[in-house]
């Protein structure tokens, strides 16, 4: 895509949240809301310049940010650690594959009530949940990646006598990168999600609990101000790990 095209197309996207922006203030102005239920932008990002000033939405996003990396952390490596093992292994994949199946579509928060059993309504119990909710994307998608190895590949590694884990490392893994970073991507949105979800349930300083209490207290202008920095948490990461991704797929690209 040449520079022009990409220019036009970040133009472009720049004026749908304009539109999208000014709309939500006309009805903000002139619906007949009352500002205690909808505040306009003008009072939102207010809000937002008034809590950074202060520092206060600052040290919670960093709260939820810190969260949110450790548990997704944690998830990639222990989804591509076991990923790399089942998909490595037909037997492995003939006897586990049918479980992933059967526990991956059920809801993260059916294991909450097992995780807070055990841990209590703490910081951990978040951590724990993060990471139970975001290893799957990583691990289905590193399953996916390394037993999909080009045949060939596999040939050359039979001649070159490599072992297995040798294969693994020098063939299967880097096969899966796509699969892997597009996994990771799709994770770190779940852990985001969790985060959030989590220190509303355990009251852990955050912009999940900062937007439950200034729901709760009717301070709407604060709760955008926070749902706001949520978009700009989301956007910022998956920015940094689509660039990430670019930089370490570029000898695909050769």
């Amino acid at each position: 895509m040449s520079p022009v095209v990409r220019l036009l197309w970040f133009g472009g996207s720049v004026a749908v949240t304009a539109l999208l922006v000014l709309l939500w203030q006309l009805i903000a102005t002139y619906s007949g809301i009352p500002p205690v239920f909808l505040p306009g932008p003008d009072r939102a990002w207010n809000a937002l310049v008034a809590g950074i000033g202060t520092g206060e939405l600052t040290r919670l996003t960093w709260a939820t940010v810190e969260r949110m990396l450790y548990g997704w952390v944690l998830a990639s490596m222990l989804g591509i650690a076991l990923g790399a093992l089942i998909g490595s292994s037909r037997r492995a994949r003939e006897y586990i594959g049918p479980t992933l199946e059967l526990v991956r579509p059920v809801p993260v928060s059916a294991f909450m009530p097992i995780v807070m059993a055990f841990l209590g309504l703490s910081g951990r119990m978040v951590l724990v949940v993060i990471a139970i909710g975001s290893i799957w994307p990583v691990l289905l998608a590193t399953v996916h990646g390394v037993s999909n190895v080009e045949p060939r590949l596999l040939e050359v590694s039979r001649s070159l006598r490599f072992s297995r884990f040798q294969t693994l490392w020098k063939f299967a893994l880097p096969n899966a990168q796509t699969d892997i970073l597009a996994g990771m991507r799709l994770g770190l949105t779940v852990a985001l999600v969790l985060a959030v979800i989590g220190e509303m349930l355990a009251s852990e300083a955050g912009l999940g609990y900062h937007i439950l209490t200034t729901a709760r207290s009717y301070r709407s202008d604060q709760l955008f101000a926070g749902v706001i920095l949520l978009g700009l948490i989301g956007l910022a990461s998956n920015l940094v790990l689509q660039a990430i991704e670019w930089r370490v797929l570029r000898w695909r690209r050769r």
